[in-house]
């Protein structure tokens, strides 16, 4: 554990001034309760083109939720930073659930991926958005670096269970109707 206070101590220290704190804190926001993510699947679903990704953002926010949230981080039960190391007082409200893995990162790349999954150059934009979402959650200090990995690895991991399940429950739909795979 040594280490990882290190790595979030050098990152409060290079990075560390009142435009990253508010930089920070608008990043960190997009992943609170999977908010964006969740409208964003939901306004994909609108469109014809796009309905399979949304479906599959939305399928791995579920999936994401009972591993992470409902399961891992209860099981787990580590608790955060700076409740440990004393001395650290945070510019956003404490989180009160546990620490590991980080549903901020879990939640975000989940949604990334699912994109990934269909488009690889939205994909892209996407991880880089949910890797800054990460990133948010050391520099304000309320995860570890292993919580943040191991909910970007949550989170890949639920996007490409929901990708194959949407794959496999829209090829039935269209083997039923006769009609050509998506």
């Amino acid at each position: 554990m040594d280490w990882e206070f290190k790595v979030l101590d050098f990152i409060r220290e290079t990075f560390s001034c009142d435009v990253m704190d508010t930089v920070m804190k608008c990043i960190t926001f997009l992943g609170e309760v999977g908010w964006f993510w969740i409208l964003l699947g939901i306004a994909l679903i609108f469109f014809k083109k796009t309905r399979i990704i949304g479906i599959t953002i939305l399928g791995a926010l579920l999936i994401d939720l009972l591993i992470c949230n409902v399961t891992i981080k209860p099981l787990v039960g580590r608790i955060r930073p700076y409740e440990i190391k004393e001395g650290i007082e945070l510019i956003i409200k404490k989180p009160h659930e546990f620490s590991f893995p980080s549903g901020h990162a879990a939640v975000s790349f989940a949604g990334a991926f699912a994109i990934f999954m269909h488009n690889k150059k939205w994909g892209v934009a996407a991880i880089a958005l949910a890797a800054l979402i990460g990133f948010s959650r050391l520099y304000l200090y309320v995860h570890f670096p292993t919580d943040v990995l191991a909910g970007a690895f949550v989170g890949a991991l639920c996007a490409v269970i929901s990708y194959f399940i949407v794959k496999f429950v829209f090829k039935q739909i269209e083997n039923k109707k006769g009609i050509k795979s998506v």
